[in-house]
């Protein structure tokens, strides 16, 4: 019988891929990795390729996603607690990339212009619940 094999999850890096991909391997769930070299070659292609994909045969996609939503996509402090939203309160945020300042700006229309990696990123924490954004302290 012919295995067939089932779209598990996106990632737009690869790194972000190959450690999702440990998890699951040292589960025992063989996983099969699409577009990586494509997106490792020139990141930003990620998003018109859709990004690093990861497969997994059928009879594993439940398993699978069971395991991959214990692994936590939200923000943590130092200390390894969640992250606090000041405006509502809620610990549902996570890290976002963000062009708000004429720095960062520059610098991604440089990359644009050049075909290049951005050199500079600013970062910012986003609330999912209030949608606010905001730099913790």
């Amino acid at each position: 019988m012919e295995n067939q094999f089932e779209l598990l999850t996106e990632f737009q890096y690869s790194s972000e891929a190959f450690i999702c991909k440990g998890k699951l391997e040292s589960s025992g769930i063989p996983v099969f990795m699409r577009d990586q070299h494509t997106v490792d070659t020139n990141p930003m292609l990620s998003n018109a390729v859709g990004g690093v994909k990861l497969y997994v045969r059928t009879e594993d996609y439940n398993k699978a996603k069971e395991i991959l939503s214990e692994i936590g996509t939200l923000a943590i402090d130092d200390t390894g607690d969640l992250l606090k939203c000041p405006n509502c309160g809620a610990q549902k945020c996570e890290m976002v990339t963000t062009i708000k300042d004429a720095k960062t700006m520059l610098a991604f229309l440089f990359a644009v212009l050049f075909v290049l990696i951005p050199f500079y990123t600013k970062h910012t924490y986003k609330c999912l619940e209030c949608k606010f954004e905001f730099t913790p302290k």
